[in-house]
């Protein structure tokens, strides 16, 4: 369904060059010399341009029109990649991406890099991940993240035990002898009995999902949508958030629950109004101030998945609302 999905939208959005309506799923954004970069879900990774973060220009190639090799590994991955994550670390830009099918802990999350955005060439660093059968993780939903000592860090993550984080090297490789640990799940140890998963067998129904952690002023604040994405109207998806003086936690929520043992505020949901749900979120600081960005299911366009922007405002707690 997801697929379908984004086919479509891809297609509408891929007749013009500009779009009015921004169709999106999974959206990072980048900034560089004035122009800004979004990256989203689509076949080879779906990129568009803007000077000013509403009028956006497609990319038709994407933004990896060469799959690498590796990548056929990953059963029945083609070249429609999910969730990417882009990060400017010392002189590069890192991508990174997510190979999987959907229900499935098969997966794998690719790396990418280049030294401008405005060059539009990607070179293939190989794979920083992978999950198969049996693994508590899902290889998915990558997000870096460099804490204060300019160490960088992985956290993804998708169902089964819930969101990983592992510690990396200069290459953005996963350290030598690091192992993933969980740091948010949404539900603790036991799986609620009656619960069921309505877009996946195997994944169970540990709901939890596309993390991603931004810094300020101090703290790290880890975000994580819950419930389920990809269905349209009826999707259920919702942002959550909790905050930590450490990059791997553990991350609190404003009652003090650690995410790790189901904890997590709520940021965005649906509305009911505009969008049936909300989720799969970054955060960034930009020149016009702090901006949270998701992708919504759309009540108008009958559950079409679009770009949503909102303003950060900090409280004196260094807690926020949107705007």
């Amino acid at each position: 369904m997801k697929k379908h999905i984004l086919s479509i939208l891809l297609m509408m959005a891929g007749a013009i060059p500009a779009v009015s309506q921004t169709f999106v799923h999974d959206p990072v954004m980048a900034y560089e010399d004035s122009t800004y970069y979004l990256f989203s879900t689509g076949h080879y990774i779906q990129m568009m341009t803007s000077k000013d973060r509403k009028n956006w220009n497609i990319r038709k190639e994407g933004a990896l029109p060469v799959i690498p090799v590796w990548t056929k590994s990953v059963p029945k991955f083609n070249n429609h990649i999910w969730a990417p994550d882009i990060l400017q670390w010392h002189g590069k830009w890192w991508m990174a991406y997510s190979c999987s099918s959907f229900g499935v802990n098969t997966s794998a999350i690719g790396l990418a890099s280049t030294d401008r955005l405005s060059d539009f060439r990607w070179r293939d660093e190989g794979c920083i991940i992978e999950s198969k059968k049996g693994d508590k993780f899902n290889a998915i939903d990558p997000n870096f993240v460099i804490d204060e000592t300019d160490q960088p860090w992985m956290t993804f993550g998708s169902f089964w035990d819930g969101i990983q984080m592992v510690r990396l090297d200069s290459t953005m490789h996963i350290k030598e002898g690091e192992k993933p640990m969980t740091i948010a799940r949404r539900f603790y140890n036991n799986e609620p009995k009656t619960a069921k998963n309505p877009t996946s067998e195997h994944a169970g129904v540990n709901a939890i999902e596309a993390p991603f952690i931004f810094k300020h002023n101090g703290w790290y604040y880890l975000f994580a949508s819950w419930d389920y994405c990809c269905r349209g109207e009826k999707s259920t998806y919702r942002v959550v958030v909790g905050r930590s003086r450490k990059v791997n936690g553990p991350y609190l929520d404003k009652n003090g629950v650690d995410m790790a043992k189901g904890g997590g505020s709520l940021v965005i949901k649906g509305d009911m109004k505009e969008f049936d749900a909300a989720g799969h979120c970054a955060a960034y600081h930009f020149p016009d101030g702090d901006i949270f960005i998701c992708h919504g299911y759309n009540i108008p366009l009958q559950g079409a998945s679009i770009l949503i922007q909102k303003k950060i405002v900090w409280d004196n707690n260094d807690w926020f609302n949107l705007e």
